[in-house]
């Protein structure tokens, strides 16, 4: 696996840059609202979310870098 990888949700309300299998970073759009959280995974259950998010395709869609960063922009 390469990385980051860029996923995203198919709703596009959700943006993934996972940094490697213990970290990520997400851009979520609530409302009105951007909101940019950095993950740390130090419990198995986070662990498994990342490992998903990477690997299951019925949870996300492949993304960009530059899909990712031109959210960033908007911020």
């Amino acid at each position: 696996m390469t990385f980051p990888a860029y996923r995203k949700y198919s709703n596009n309300k959700n943006f993934f840059k996972i940094i490697n299998e213990t970290e990520f970073e997400e851009i979520s759009f609530i409302g009105h609202r951007t909101i940019v959280l950095n993950h740390i995974a130090k419990i198995f259950p986070d662990k498994i979310f990342i490992s998903d998010l990477l690997h299951d395709r019925k949870v996300t869609e492949l993304s960009s870098k530059e899909e990712y960063e031109s959210y960033l922009m908007c911020i």
